[in-house]
């Protein structure tokens, strides 16, 4: 045949139909995260030996679980930076200062999801927007699904766990010093580390 001799087209391949875990189909609704249960941290390498871990201790948030398809899952997190707790009040002093965060002016830490995905069994990620000082870049965090259950109260929930890495100074947070010895005080990447727990918001009638 000639090299310019008409092919007959494909018949289209139909996509299979998507499986669906009744178990998870069960989870779709509106959650609100447990403060009292869920945790916020940072983790960021001091002096160039030595690792400081902190936390946030007051944040709110709500997500939005599709267990049919998680893609259309969605999150939002807002953290007050004052809360920030590293376990030493002079430390914690001047993170919410000028040369870091400078909590007055800009109180609150936000993230709001513009996407999401399963990895594979119980592995998420989630993608979207992250702003501090009024700086917003993008941010995935990678998420395991640690399961649900109902509480003593009645309540039901989830859980996940996971986190991220970021440079801090893509936030405009770049103080530093000199070492003598070589190399800086703070490292310019952050490790995020996110325990949540969720709790599901009873239907309406």
């Amino acid at each position: 045949m000639g090299l310019f001799s008409r092919k007959q087209s494909a018949t289209p391949a139909v996509p299979a139909p998507r499986t669906v875990d009744p178990a998870l189909a069960a989870l779709t609704g509106d959650y609100t995260i447990d403060p009292a249960h869920s945790s916020i941290g940072f983790t960021v390498r001091h002096a160039m030996v030595t690792n400081v871990k902190g936390a946030f201790t007051e944040h709110e948030g709500t997500l939005g679980l599709d267990g049919t398809d998680p893609s259309r899952s969605t999150a939002a997190i807002d953290v007050r930076i004052a809360s920030v707790d590293t376990g030493m009040k002079d430390r914690d002093a001047h993170l919410r200062g000028d040369d870091f965060f400078d909590a007055e002016r800009f109180p609150l830490m936000s993230f709001r999801s513009t996407a999401a995905e399963q990895l594979g069994g119980d592995r998420y990620r989630i993608t979207g927007d992250l702003t501090i000082k009024d700086v917003t870049r993008p941010l995935s965090i990678d998420l395991e699904f640690n399961g649900s259950a109902t509480d003593v109260y009645g309540n039901e929930r989830v859980g996940f766990e996971g986190g991220a890495e970021i440079l801090r100074s893509d936030w405009g947070l770049t103080w530093n010093a000199a070492l003598e010895t070589g190399g800086v005080m703070v490292s310019d990447k952050v490790k995020l580390t996110f325990d949540i727990s969720a709790v599901k918001a009873a239907p309406q009638a």
